[in-house]
């Protein structure tokens, strides 16, 4: 078995895929994995670990897993690990894969890591779901929100089509004319009615029929609506909000923007409220792993990991 004599391997296992690193000192890739989603939360435990075992294993494909000198996994769902029986099971899978003090810490701090070399700072993750950290030296110490879709998520895609939903419901209320957010609402929730209070009673047998969560598929549509404005602006000031709730007064700092929501108009309005500190995005959660590996096993600084090719889903 030949390879580099030693490298680190960074994973980032989210909800709908996982993806895994193999990674030299100098910061070159030489392995790379990809398997199905390894979070624990939204797979059956055997099932996720099964998919993390499966990339990494394909990432370590030629390389003696001795050497590898660190591990981080970046995964959504950390919380399942508090659970000693699922705790044991991914022990397991790292011992049969040969590796050892294998470090596995949240998406968002991984995430954090993929868009800067700072060590502290503060990420702000708007997805299906909102919640906001404090990062410092390259851990989440504090955070605001990530209550879920019935305590809060405020700004979230969830959120967004809430208040989608709600507005075309205000809307077939009303007599005036049907606007473009309305329309498109309507039409996603396949309610052809001419006749108003007739859909409107389908719209929320249509919005209650359905889990909560899936409120969410409603917001691509308020980022494409010209009369959606007000709600954008609305998600904007409390995600805005959200992130400075962890920030300290005075702070300087970067900000990593995080998740679907803010790559689009809601993104751009955040940005503008956070006129200060420099706001980046997050690149690629299986480099910020690869970046936090190697800050493990070689210390500060580290090589920056050259880019990867991916198309992300998570």
């Amino acid at each position: 078995m030949s390879g580099p004599e030693s490298f680190v391997i960074g994973v980032d296992a989210g909800g709908t895929s996982t993806r895994a690193l193999a990674v030299t000192a100098a910061g070159t890739v030489v392995g790379r994995g990809r398997s199905g989603g390894g979070n624990p939360n939204a797979h059956p435990p055997e099932r996720a670990a099964a998919h993390l075992a499966e990339a990494i294993g394909h990432s370590l494909a030629g390389l003696d897993p001795s050497r590898a000198s660190a591990c981080v996994v970046g995964m959504a769902g950390t919380s399942k690990l508090t659970d000693p029986a699922v705790a044991a099971l991914f022990e397991t899978t790292w011992r049969r894969l040969g590796l050892a003090g294998v470090l596995v810490l949240t998406d968002a701090e991984v995430a954090f890591a993929s868009a800067t070399p700072s060590p502290d700072g503060t990420v702000l993750i708007a997805g299906t779901g909102s919640i906001a950290g404090r990062i410092r030296k390259r851990r989440m110490v504090a955070t605001a929100g990530g209550y879920g879709w019935l305590l809060g998520d405020e700004g979230s895609a969830y959120w967004l089509g809430r208040e989608a939903v709600r507005a075309t419901l205000d809307a077939l209320s009303g007599e005036g004319e049907l606007g473009e957010l309305a329309t498109s609402v309507l039409a996603e929730a396949g309610i052809a009615e001419t006749d108003r209070r007739q859909a409107w009673r389908r719209l929320i047998t249509a919005a209650n029929a359905e889990a909560p969560i899936r409120l969410a598929r409603f917001a691509p549509l308020v980022s494409a609506a010209a009369d959606a404005g007000e709600i954008l602006d609305r998600a904007a000031d409390l995600l805005t909000a959200t992130a400075m709730a962890v920030r300290e007064p005075g702070e300087d700092t970067p900000v990593v923007l995080v998740g679907s929501v803010l790559t689009g108009p809601v993104g751009v309005r955040v940005r503008e409220r956070l006129a200060g500190p420099e706001v980046l995005a997050s690149a690629d959660g299986v480099l910020g792993a690869a970046r936090l590996a190697a800050v493990e096993a070689y210390g500060e600084p580290v090589e920056p990991v050259e880019p990867v090719e991916t198309t992300k889903a998570d």
